[in-house]
């Protein structure tokens, strides 16, 4: 009995060895599957990340908000607001425009040219607006309308470049703008644009000020919501130069930028800058499929 008692011992105990490391190959077998799984999972989520951060896509760059959710900054006004602008006979913007129609036929500089006498009547501006601001080859840099009206200004009209803000440049480009009315915004950002839309993108996406806000905290993640009387909108640049009730006067788009850098309790960059520029690239991208408004009326 002894004897069998021992050998039975013994084989439970080979059996219960042999179980152990089978066990243990299985379970081994079992983790390495799970990591297998996991670092699938992992690529997957990483790549997710990627595509979200940078709007990336096999078609291209894709916005935060979708394009069939993009909604211009007239559907956030009130109605007295919407009707104002979309009625020309009381939109106020059409005085900046009609003085602009009186620029454009004004012989300027040493050269005493006029616009008209390079461009014709302004209708054959119709379409500018909508895909600007746009690279140019010769000059190897991003023009937006006031660039290049102070480039035609300074090298055809042989004129001095018109200060920021003013009144005779704010109306030429609300007069050029404004052709290009209820045509969709269709910016370029393909060649050499696209470093320049890739920096405006990271511009907006940049936390700024003593605030730690973004352009996108306000215009991406909290549009429709309020922000104590106003109902804060995506932020598109369809519109400009704009007529705001708060100015009393138009204004440009980057006028309104540097507003925002201050909202935030930021040092906004200077007037025309490079930094406007590109922001200003990326905005015209997000707008893609909106009318041009121009002159558009905002609060």
């Amino acid at each position: 009995m002894n004897g069998r008692d021992k050998n039975g011992r013994a084989d439970a105990d080979v059996d219960r060895r042999e179980g152990f490391w089978l066990s243990r190959k299985g379970e081994a077998h079992v983790r390495a599957r799970f990591w297998k799984l996991a670092t699938i999972v992992g690529a997957i989520w990483l790549a997710g990340m990627v595509v979200a951060r940078t709007g990336a896509t096999a078609d291209g760059p894709q916005p935060a908000i979708p394009w069939s959710q993009q909604k211009s900054g007239l559907e956030f006004q009130s109605r007295s607001n919407r009707e104002r602008q979309q009625d020309l006979t009381l939109n106020p913007g059409m005085l900046w425009v009609d003085q602009g129609a009186e620029l454009w036929k004004k012989a300027e500089g040493a050269a005493s040219k006029s616009c008209r006498d390079c461009h014709g009547e302004p209708e054959r501006m119709k379409g500018v607006a909508a895909r600007y601001p746009a690279w140019d080859a010769q000059t190897r840099r991003l023009h937006n309308l006031d660039t290049r009206i102070q480039e035609c200004r300074t090298i055809r009209q042989q004129a001095a470049p018109l200060a920021a803000e003013t009144e005779p440049l704010i109306a030429l480009n609300a007069l050029v703008a404004h052709q290009s009315y209820g045509m969709s915004m269709a910016p370029r950002i393909d060649g050499p644009a696209r470093a320049v839309f890739d920096r405006g993108r990271r511009i907006y996406e940049q936390r700024l000020g003593q605030l730690n806000l973004s352009c996108a905290h306000c215009h991406e993640q909290s549009w429709g919501q309020r922000l104590r009387s106003e109902v804060v909108s995506q932020g598109h640049g369809n519109g400009y130069p704009i007529y705001r009730l708060e100015w009393q006067k138009m204004g440009s788009l980057h006028r309104r930028l540097r507003s925002c850098y201050l909202s935030v309790r930021a040092e906004p960059p200077a007037h025309g800058s490079d930094e406007h520029l590109a922001l200003e690239l990326y905005l015209a991208w997000r707008a893609k499929g909106l009318p041009v408004e121009t002159p558009a009326v905002r609060r």
